[in-house]
């Protein structure tokens, strides 16, 4: 088990520095780490965490082909964008109803570890996932929120590997925000340019 959490860090690692560099080579990546997570948190009972990364799967999927497609299609939005205040308040909510929904669900029909800790990474990390894809800014620092907790969470089941691929998920979160912002006031200026 401790050789495939270094085999999914290793490549969870690559898939970070993908992303944050906007490459497509990030999403594969993804995809397979991901597949390598979901066999460690079923054998860790962390249930919630078993979905997320079903739905990650599916996700890295989507952003793969959406990436491709906003390279070649001139139509779709290939370029970083925000989120708008509304939109940042109807996901706050989303999130909210979610972690209640599935904490809930969790504790009362399984024998998961930390149900709403657990619930709570997973239904932030998914809203974070989705923004991610559709290349919204914002998305980084919800990472970094998420990574934190999940650290602490993956600490306390003594997955220190993963522990350690969270807290550093959460640095390079900083550095996507970062790297990202910059891209997104250099769009910003070209387009100011252009018109």
């Amino acid at each position: 088990m401790v050789m495939l959490e270094y085999i999914g860090t290793a490549l969870g690692f690559l898939c970070i520095y993908g992303l944050i560099r906007q490459k497509l080579f990030s999403w594969p990546a993804g995809i397979i780490s991901t597949t390598i997570y979901v066999y460690i948190f079923f054998e860790a009972k962390l249930y919630s965490d078993v979905l997320l990364h079903i739905a990650y799967i599916i996700l890295q999927a989507y952003g793969w082909y959406y990436w491709l497609q906003g390279k070649r299609d001139e139509l779709m939005p290939a370029n970083i964008q925000r989120l708008s205040s509304r939109e940042g308040a109807i996901w706050l909510a989303i999130a909210c109803v979610g972690i209640y929904a599935l904490g809930l669900t969790m504790s009362t029909f399984t024998d998961a570890s930390l149900p709403y800790f657990d619930a709570g990474t997973t239904v932030v990390s998914l809203i974070a996932q989705w923004l991610m894809t559709r290349k919204y800014l914002e998305n980084w620092l919800i990472w970094v929120c998420v990574d934190v907790v999940a650290a602490a969470i993956y600490a306390y089941k003594a997955l220190y590997p993963m522990s350690l691929l969270y807290l550093t998920y959460g640095m390079m979160g900083i550095f996507g925000f970062l790297a990202w912002r910059k891209a997104l006031i250099s769009d910003s200026s070209i387009a100011t340019q252009s018109a």
